[in-house]
Order: C-alpha cells, then structure tokens, then sequence
C-alpha cells in the first residue's frame, strides 16, 4: 500500500475545495469510500467531488435512498450511503454492483463495513473532527486520510500531494 496522506481543512469551505480537487482527478470505475462519525464532512466532500466533476446539482447524503446518481460533464457520479444496512446481503439491492468499475466513479459513504464485496481497488477516505482543537462554538477542523488501495488510487493520493 502507498503512503497515506492527510490533510487539515478548517471549515466547510476547505471540505469542499479538497473534495473538488479529488473530483477532478476520478474517472470511470474509480471507488471512493468515505469512513467518519456523523457529522465528519462526508457529504461536504461528496458535495466538491461532485463540484469537480462539473455537477450543478444540490448534493445531499442518500440516507434514505441508498443511492443516487449525479450526471457530471464527462461521467457520472454514483454516490451511496450504505449507513441503514446491517449485512452484506443487503448490498444486491442497493444496485452498488450495477455501477463498481462502471462508467463514473462511485462514491460510498459508511462503505467501511463492506470493503471486502466493494473490492481491492479503492481509495479508502478517513474524516475525523477535531473537537478538542475547537474553541466553544466554533466549527472544527477535520484531518482528512486518504488511504489508496491499488495502483489507480496511488495515482490519485499523489496527484493530490
């Protein structure tokens, strides 16, 4: 495995920007699974992925459902919020293995749990708040982890170093 590489965003802004520059580097087949508490910044991230990917539309977490599908200027986005699953039987529904190594890259959200039927080839994207580095009432910063599975996330993480 390659190097990891994190980053430091500090508000919403930075999530986004930091999300629109990996959505320029994703092309068709790609994987991005995204892995943090509640409230992490996956979906601020999926919202610059999408910005880069020339997508327009109001970007929100398909909690509800599971999957929705972005078209972007080149490909499309599918992004999916595997949150409300509790086994891997559940993953045939969802239409996750219609789009892996498809034409647009998929972005899964809380995908952690299910790693072994996404596959080897993904780039596996860590978000933690700092809550203790925040003053009160003051939004935190989040450490953003990128960890490449496969030669094709190697690319991306060092494009994005």
């Amino acid at each position: 495995m390659a190097e990891a590489t994190e980053f430091v965003t500090h508000d919403t802004s930075q999530t986004i920007a930091l999300g629109r520059q990996l959505g320029k580097l994703l092309g068709a087949g790609d994987v991005v699974v995204l892995t943090g508490d509640l409230g992490a910044g996956k979906t601020q991230l999926t919202k610059g992925i999408a910005a880069g990917m020339g997508i327009a539309d109001d970007v929100t977490s398909p909690t509800f459902t599971i999957q929705m599908v972005y078209e972007g200027s080149e490909y499309p986005l599918y992004h999916f919020d595997l949150y409300r699953l509790e086994d891997a039987s559940q993953l045939d529904d969802t239409g996750l293995f219609d789009v892996l190594g498809d034409d647009g890259p998929c972005v899964i959200e809380w995908g952690e749990q299910f790693v072994d039927q996404i596959g080897q080839e993904r780039l596996d994207v860590y978000l933690t708040r700092l809550d203790e580095q925040a003053e009160a009432g003051e939004e935190p910063a989040r450490c953003v982890r990128f960890e490449p599975h496969g030669e094709r996330a190697r690319q991306i993480v060092a494009a994005l170093a």
